[in-house]
């Protein structure tokens, strides 16, 4: 076989692994288990796909994000590596079609889901797979104390021991020491060889500001630092008044969340990946898997639940080693929001029963029933039929889902894909019995290779174009020839899908592991804790995440906004005096957008008059008025 460096220029076309990548290929090459924390931007994926073109046998990836495994999987075709991938939504044909590819033929990566792990169709096919490596990505997943905890992760330790000697490589971007320790005990690789680049970035400065005029801070620092920017929001409504806002000062920005259309949020993504869009304002649906480089500032309007969280988004900016930034804002409100969150969060035992009662009547489940049935489920009119509190409700499914009574795959998009499910001779037999499908079904034939093979992902709209046809046109058509049975075709589907691990039981029998769910819950305040005094912490930035996720660096980064602060000299009462009197002589002739002020007082250094101004909107001395101009209280 192929040495790891032979493998990586081959098909990456890299003369050198980054840090830490080739220790972690040499250690899974010779069958040891691996613990890999790499940050975001850090070459995972090259951990796992150079390893199993090394070796005979395929590498078994376990990722909970769909998107990010499609991404992979089409990526690594286009490097002419043979890879596929199951998921939740996929037809049984489908699936039984790319395990019968993968264990039959020169595949080399198989990307699951971990809810597919346990289910009768995978196991059977297991043995003839041939796996040589066990990549679990996101691998935090699996601690109940971390900030990501998903239950379909423990059926991973069944699964490994099924494949006794094959490697273990876990992965992921962020994990506490006491979550490191949980993942490598769910997974059975106590004695694993632990990797971990340090998280300090040398290159990007960290700063935390508290603020009064967001808006008016959040633009300011926008004009001040060029290049390309991501603005992160919690709500999809907050998502849409920035960008807006941002536009009307004359921006290149759009919004982009879970709520939009595949076709939006792809066609929003390239623009931002390509720079026709400047900034993307998103919720945290964006970013996962994205490759770009060259992003100059990452900027949160809102507080993130956790450091984990954080250091992970804002790990986005500055990949390619240049000068970058992450900004955090803040008013008193986000954290008396914050540290109230987990009443929330971790609603009680009989709220999660009542909304559990509405769900199974929602679905119309009956009794002793239900138990791995897939059901699309749509949130806002359950909540509206059974006149539920939204938030009340969500955090209910929450905990349902992390007690595994079912899974929820809030955004279960599936691309229209074709598979042939007949014989050649067959189709030529059902060609001539209908003629008005003989066109599609040839244009098919010659349009998209591999039809017969697996489901090929294929596009409606440029099949209208070649036959040329209505694109509706070409969507009746492929479905009767799916109602004959000739081919298996699966249309654009985004409905949310609500997967069950339990048939339905009596409301009063509904019951939860309440000492795990309490736990969890202590668990989510420790960590919003630890958030809280980020944000007020007067010590570096980088030292204080280093030492949250256990790295002994006490180094000071030298650049985050309180490093700079030491090495600036204080403002004094007089000068501080000085400032609020001109700032109050401005704004009593008129009220001032925030920008036209800073801009009358060029001579005063920005970071100066921003401490004013905050701290005199903190004295109510000054307040924005409905047009979001500055005016003396």
């Amino acid at each position: 076989m192929p040495s790891a460096h032979d493998i990586l220029k081959e098909y990456w076309g890299y003369d050198a692994f980054r840090p830490l990548q080739e220790d972690i290929i040499r250690t899974v090459l010779e069958d040891g288990d691996a613990l890999a924390l790499l940050p975001t931007g850090g070459g995972k994926s090259l951990c796992y796909q150079v390893p199993a073109l090394a070796r005979e046998g395929i590498c078994l990836v376990i990722s909970p994000l769909i998107a990010l495994m499609k991404d992979q999987v089409e990526g690594l075709k286009k490097r002419g590596i043979l890879a596929a991938a199951i998921y939740s939504g996929q037809s049984r044909r489908a699936i039984v079609q790319t395990l019968k590819n993968v264990a039959h033929g020169p595949y080399k990566l198989l990307y699951v889901s971990p809810e597919r792990l346990e289910t009768g169709l995978f196991r059977e096919y297991l043995p003839a797979l041939h796996v040589n490596l066990i990549a679990v990505d996101e691998a935090h997943c699996i601690s109940q104390w971390g900030y990501d905890f998903r239950p379909a992760y423990r059926r991973i330790a069944a699964l490994r021991a099924e494949l006794p000697g094959v490697p273990v490589l876990a992965l992921t971007a962020s994990a506490t020491v006491e979550v490191q320790e949980d993942i490598c005990a769910q997974l059975g690789m106590e004695g694993a060889a632990q990797f971990r680049q340090p998280f300090l970035r040398p290159n990007l400065s960290y700063s935390a500001y508290r603020t009064d005029a967001r808006m008016n801070r959040l633009a300011d620092i926008l004009k001040k630092v060029p290049g390309s920017a991501i603005v992160y929001c919690k709500s999809r409504r907050r998502t849409v008044e920035v960008a807006r806002l941002l536009e009307l000062q004359g921006e290149s920005a759009a919004h982009y969340h879970a709520g939009l259309t595949q076709e939006e949020r792809t066609g929003r993504q390239q623009d931002w990946i390509d720079g026709r869009t400047r900034i993307i304002v998103c919720t945290n649906a964006f970013g996962m898997g994205i490759d770009k480089p060259d992003v100059r500032l990452v900027l949160h309007a809102d507080v993130p639940d956790c450091l984990e969280s954080y250091y992970q988004e804002a790990g986005r900016a500055g990949r390619d080693g240049k000068k970058s930034y992450a900004v955090l804002l803040y008013t008193d409100g986000d954290l008396r929001d914050l540290e109230g969150a987990h009443v929330d969060r971790f609603p009680n035992l009989e709220q999660v029963r009542t909304v559990y009662s509405a769900l199974v009547n929602y679905l119309q489940i009956p009794s002793y029933y239900g138990k791995d049935q897939s059901y699309t489920f749509h949130f806002d009119p359950f909540v509206r039929n059974f006149k539920l509190n939204g938030h009340q409700a969500h955090y209910a499914l929450k905990a349902m889902e992390s007690d595994g009574w079912f899974d929820l795959n809030e955004k279960s998009f599936q691309p229209p894909t074709v598979i042939f499910t007949c014989t050649q001779e067959s189709l030529r037999g059902f060609m001539e019995a209908h003629p008005e499908l003989e066109p599609v079904l040839t244009l098919l034939l010659r349009t998209y290779a591999g039809v017969w093979d697996g489901p090929v992902l294929i596009s409606e709209g440029q099949l209208a174009k070649l036959m040329p046809a209505k694109e509706g046109d070409i969507k009746a058509q492929l479905q009767r020839a799916a109602a004959f049975g000739v081919i298996d075709y699966r249309p654009l589907n985004e409905d949310p899908q609500l997967i069950f691990r339990h048939d339905r039981v009596n409301t009063e029998h509904f019951y939860m592991d309440m000492s795990l769910y309490n736990g969890r819950r202590e668990a989510f305040r420790g960590r919003v804790q630890a958030m809280i005094a980020y944000t007020g912490s007067t010590e570096c930035r980088s030292t204080y995440i280093n030492r949250y996720f256990g790295d002994a660096d006490k180094t000071p980064c030298g650049i985050c906004d309180n490093c700079l602060a030491r090495k600036r000299a204080p403002l004094s009462p007089e000068a501080f005096a000085a400032i609020g009197a001109r700032i109050r002589d401005l704004l009593h002739a008129r009220p001032l957008p925030v920008e036209e002020l800073l801009s009358a007082l060029k001579d005063v250094r920005r970071e100066q008059l921003w401490t004013v101004i905050e701290r005199l909107q903190a004295e109510e001395q000054l307040r924005t008025d409905r047009e979001g101009r500055l005016c003396v209280s």
